[in-house]
C-alpha cells in the first residue's frame, strides 16, 4: 500500500446524514463572519465538488444537500455557531476530521484569521472531539498551502 493508499484506505461507512453534516461544517466557517457572500457560496460548491461524498452529485442532489444546510441554520436563527452543535451527530469519525481540515482550509482561504473564525473552529474543535494535537497538524499542513 502506498502513501496516499495508507491514509485514504476504503471508504469508511457513514450514515447519510453525514454528507449533509459535512456540508454545514463547510457552511458554517465560510459564514463566521454572519454573512455568506457569492465568492463564499462559490468556494462552498468547489470544495464541495472536490470530495467524494459529492462529486457524483448532480446539480439537484448538490442543491438539496445545501437546502438541507441551511434549514440547519434556519433552525437556529442563522446563528451558525449555535448551529454547530448538529455536527455532534456525525457518526463516521474519518467525516468529523474532515470536517475539521475542510473548516481550516476555508478559514485559512481568506487570509487573516479574525476572532469569529477563531472561535468558530474553537467550537467545531470542541464538538467534533478533534483532540489538540491532530488539530496543531492539521493547522501546521493547511498553513503550508497559505503561506507566502
Amino acid at each position: 500500500m502506498g502513501l496516499l493508499g495508507k491514509h485514504l484506505g476504503s471508504t469508511p461507512e457513514k450514515a447519510p446524514a453525514d454528507d449533509v453534516l459535512l456540508l454545514h461544517s463547510i457552511f458554517c466557517m465560510a459564514a463566521a463572519d454572519g454573512l455568506i457572500d457569492d465568492a463564499e457560496d462559490e468556494l462552498i460548491r468547489a470544495y464541495a465538488n472536490t470530495l467524494p461524498e459529492f462529486r457524483d452529485m448532480d446539480g439537484g442532489q448538490f442543491n438539496n444537500a445545501m437546502d438541507a444546510s441551511v434549514k440547519i441554520a434556519h433552525t437556529y436563527d442563522r446563528d451558525m455557531k449555535a448551529s454547530l452543535v448538529v455536527l455532534d451527530e456525525i457518526k463516521s469519525d474519518a467525516v468529523r476530521k474532515k470536517a475539521f481540515v475542510l473548516a481550516v482550509d476555508v478559514a485559512m482561504s481568506s487570509g487573516d484569521i479574525d476572532e469569529a473564525e477563531e472561535e468558530m473552529l474553537a467550537a467545531m474543535q470542541r464538538i467534533l472531539r478533534i483532540d489538540d494535537e491532530l488539530a496543531n497538524k492539521i493547522l501546521e499542513v493547511i498553513s503550508l498551502k497559505y503561506q507566502k
